[in-house]
């Protein structure tokens, strides 16, 4: 099945990978922004505790959302190496590599979120105190950001290894390239500033991600809009 993504005529490709890229960035807005960064409050797990309580829902759809664009992020690591190995073949195969790593990780991350959930309304938890469930159910909600920030370590080195090959390529715009290539460090300089100093990561956050916005917005959209220049295909 994987091969057969990876052999999909270049146009064909380039127009599935920057529509599901959109799909990715929309998920991870809405899951993000809309979803955990209404329902969590820095600092206070009782806010959080009632607002994960009230708005069920809401929660469960924000990690359904999570889980499906990291499954197009797999399709869309396929597609791009296809278009891009011939450029590069063993830094196409470095680029997907990290992905799925990345993809991996995040992805077993996500089980901390659904701690919460099982916390706040087990039967067995009923007896203590309400500030010490509200503590674990906000801890869990909480670390998940931890591992969602080691598995963007691994995608900023995706984004590095496929802004490279687009530099190098003949088929696709320079610019995207290294608009790619600044978006991976700054995903890894925001996860290592979380890292070794949470206060710098505050400050530099959210202002550190817009140039990774910007860059992976602009990259689904050509290949969505534009795709490649066939006449320039190696």
């Amino acid at each position: 099945m994987s091969s057969r993504i990876a052999d999909m005529q270049p146009q064909v490709a380039a127009r599935w990978a920057g529509a599901l890229y959109l799909a990715i960035i929309a998920g991870g807005l809405f899951a993000e922004a809309f979803v955990r960064g209404a329902l969590i409050v820095p600092g206070d797990p009782a806010a959080t505790a009632a607002n994960i309580f009230a708005n069920e829902g809401l929660y469960r759809l924000g990690f359904a959302v999570h889980l499906a664009y990291l499954s197009c992020a797999v399709v869309v690591s396929v597609l791009l190496y296809g278009l891009l190995r011939n450029v590069g073949p063993g830094l196409a195969l470095l680029a997907l590599c990290l992905n799925l790593v990345g993809i991996a990780v995040e992805a077993s991350s996500l089980l901390q979120l659904l701690a919460p959930l099982r916390v706040l309304g087990d039967p067995a938890l009923v007896g203590l105190p309400d500030t010490h469930v509200q503590a674990m159910a906000y801890a869990s909600a909480r670390l998940f950001a931890n591992g969602f920030g080691m598995g963007l370590v691994f995608f900023g080195g995706f984004c590095i290894a496929i802004g490279t090959l687009i530099a190098r390529s003949t088929f696709l715009p320079r610019l995207l390239g290294l608009l790619m290539v600044l978006a991976g460090l700054c995903y890894i300089v925001n996860s290592f500033a979380g890292f070794l100093s949470p206060a710098l990561g505050a400050q530099l956050f959210p202002w550190i991600l817009l140039p990774c916005l910007v860059a992976e917005l602009s990259l689904a959209l050509w290949l969505l809009v534009k795709g490649v220049d066939a006449r320039q295909l190696p």
